[in-house]
């Protein structure tokens, strides 16, 4: 009987280390994709498309929906439909290893614009707030050198790399520079997305139905943008067996479906804060997959940069955990911040 409580109690574990394998496994496939030389519009297009019909079969709503709900799950696609292209765009340019390394930020910005917005309270007399400042610019620190420092190789490739070289910048390094700028881009958008979610959930507390029409408004986005970039080249929007097809049909079941579930059972099960704390867990995971399957080497900015933000990160997170001992039980909920909510639906997208 204890041995069966113990294994049970360690599902919550494997499942959410499955789950940042599965989504480091989609940047890393989808780079070797687009190396290749499929398009990140249209690789947006066909997995959301696919990602929508799962969901389909998933979701039921139970609550009414009114136009107020509908226009909020088009405004949560137009947010979100500008992440991936930032996302995606960014692993091109760089690497898993940065987008792994970046996504931790997303809590942080989260954490900022819930001040901002008042959602979130910030009181810099007290120890938590003090913990909270000093993680977030900790972390910004980090961000910043993971994006503009690359430093020595310290673990060479295993493969050959030029053939994932890019060739629309000038040299590796600016091309590394412009990506990791993309992605924190998209970390700000995540955020905003966070952010709206947030009143969305508030308001309406059916999480797969978000999750479809968030789904469904993407892809017809998404469509529209990439039927603008691609017209010139009908032929970006033909699939071939291999690779990309591979990439497609991985991300529409592990990040439209899979992850969400896990995400969703395990908030119910163990909490907001436990989903969070395995965020940092993706940089050692994307680290691996990097180096075996694309054959990328492992830069010192990175390993530095990635240790400086999972620091900043779980300070931010020690700091929530200790602000929420130290309010009433029957206050916890109304005081509860956005960046634990941020988990609860995909943003980045690692958060894809």
């Amino acid at each position: 009987m204890a041995l069966e409580s113990r294994i049970w109690g360690s599902v919550p574990f494997a499942a959410m280390v499955l789950v940042e394998c599965a989504e480091i496994g989609v940047s890393t496939i989808s780079k070797a994709a687009m190396s290749r030389g499929m398009s990140h519009f249209v690789f947006i297009v066909y997995y959301n498309a696919l990602g929508t019909v799962l969901l389909s079969l998933i979701s039921s709503s139970k609550a009414p929906l009114n136009c107020k709900l509908i226009c909020r799950f088009f405004l949560l696609g137009l947010i979100g439909s500008s992440g991936k292209i930032l996302f995606f765009a960014g692993v091109k340019y760089s690497s898993p290893t940065l987008s792994a390394a970046l996504a931790n930020l997303t809590p942080i910005f989260t954490f900022l614009l819930a001040v901002a917005f008042r959602m979130e309270k910030l009181d810099l007399r007290q120890p938590s707030g003090q913990a909270k400042s000093l993680g977030t610019i900790i972390s910004v620190c980090g961000a910043l050198i993971v994006t503009f420092y690359k430093g020595p190789a310290v673990l060479m490739a295993s493969l050959p790399h030029s053939g994932f070289k890019n060739h629309h910048i000038h040299s590796e390094h600016s091309a590394w520079v412009f990506g990791g700028l993309l992605l924190a881009i998209q970390c700000i958008v995540s955020s905003s997305w966070n952010i709206a979610q947030a009143a969305t959930v508030k308001d309406y507390p059916e999480e797969m139905t978000i999750v479809f029409f968030y789904t469904l408004f993407l892809t017809i986005q998404c469509s529209v943008i990439s039927l603008f970039v691609e017209w010139k080249n009908p032929s970006a929007w033909k699939l071939e067996l291999g690779i990309e097809m591979v990439a497609i049909l991985y991300a529409a079941i592990f990040v439209s479906v899979f992850r969400i579930g896990v995400h969703v059972w395990c908030l119910h099960k163990k909490g907001p804060v436990y989903v969070a704390m395995f965020k940092p867990l993706g940089i050692a995971i994307a680290v691996a997959m990097v180096v075996i399957f694309l054959g990328d080497a492992l830069y010192l900015g990175s390993v530095i940069g990635s240790v400086v933000i999972a620091f900043g990160f779980y300070t931010v997170i020690w700091a929530q955990i200790k602000e929420k001992k130290m309010v009433p039980d029957n206050e916890v909920q109304r005081l509860e911040s956005s960046i634990q909510r941020a988990p609860l639906l995909p943003t980045d997208v690692t958060e894809v």
